[in-house]
């Protein structure tokens, strides 16, 4: 009970509205949203590299076994 009292008041703490006396313009919530963006599409591309390159690697490396067996020279 303590747990789930402890993590109603965190999420209470979290999600209360607090006077912020600030504007963001246009210019910079477009940066806070292109700079999220770009930090996702890095994460992304970093795990895509990762991922593809050595089955890239695993492929080619596949089809040039294959080649080698069947070519008759």
């Amino acid at each position: 009970m303590r747990v789930i009292r402890l993590i109603f008041f965190i999420v209470c703490f979290i999600f209360y509205p607090s006077i912020a006396f600030s504007y963001l313009g246009p210019g910079m919530a477009g940066g806070i949203v292109i700079a999220t963006l770009g930090i996702i599409i890095a994460i992304f591309v970093g795990l895509f590299g990762v991922i593809w390159f050595p089955i890239r690697k695993y492929l080619l490396k596949r089809k040039k076994k294959k080649r080698k067996e069947n070519d008759p020279y």
